[in-house]
């Protein structure tokens, strides 16, 4: 069953092909400061509602991954980046996140949170 989140101020919706059963914090630099809780989808299984002028895009370092907010209120929102295996980028195969902070209607503390040391990491 789809979920539904937006941010803050509600510029920027979006929607998702199915709850998320985890989500994963990240300790890097940029995950800690944000704040957001990532779940983590196919680019199919995600819909932007809202119109892509609505987004702003920062990258950041390398610049491999795209992380989006509300040009409006600045909620951080979604973010695309190539899959990782090996800890190396797969490039053909991207995978979409959303901050699960933003769903709409759902339980965030029902499900378990998986923390990543992205501080060590990269």
């Amino acid at each position: 069953m789809p979920v539904q989140g937006s941010c803050h101020c509600g510029k920027t919706r979006f929607e998702v092909t199915e709850a998320p059963t985890e989500v994963t914090r990240c300790t890097c630099s940029y995950c800690s400061k944000r704040g957001g809780l990532w779940a983590y989808y196919k680019p199919d299984q995600f819909r932007l509602l809202t119109p892509e002028e609505d987004v702003a895009t920062y990258r950041w370092n390398t610049g491999m991954i795209a992380h989006h907010f509300c040009a409006t209120c600045g909620c951080t929102t979604y973010g695309v980046s190539p899959d990782w295996v090996d800890f190396k980028p797969d490039f053909d195969n991207p995978k979409l996140s959303i901050n699960a902070r933003l769903l709409d209607n759902f339980d965030l503390d029902a499900i378990p949170v998986t923390v990543i040391d992205g501080k060590n990491l990269w």
